[in-house]
């Protein structure tokens, strides 16, 4: 580490992430598009990774604990985004429309 460098506090990365989740959050909240809601989620999950990311680097030092759950939760979220979108494909190829609002196939 250069010695004239000061290190980043762990409030700021958790600024930073508290900032992205709420983001997303209002994005899962206001939006009716479907690609929308998907890219809120993602913002989520990445939100969580920062926080991971940095309670792993301010608690355990050397260890890398928080970066293998990072890595799982990477692997969850491309996951969830490939099945999402194959979904929305399916709906949008039947309905032709990505609206939040006109999917009621569960519905009696």
């Amino acid at each position: 580490m250069n010695p004239n460098t000061v290190p980043i506090p762990l409030e700021a990365y958790l600024l930073i992430a508290s900032m992205l989740f709420c983001i997303g959050v209002w994005g899962l909240i206001n939006s009716r598009n479907a690609v929308r809601v998907l890219m809120s989620i993602e913002l989520m999950l990445n939100a969580v990774n920062i926080n991971l990311m940095a309670f792993s680097s301010y608690i355990d030092g050397n260890l890398i604990r928080g970066q293998v759950f990072t890595v799982f939760v990477i692997t969850v979220a491309a996951a969830e985004a490939a099945v999402g979108l194959a979904i929305l494909l399916s709906l949008y190829r039947n309905r032709t429309t990505v609206d939040m609002e006109s999917f009621n196939l569960l519905k009696w």
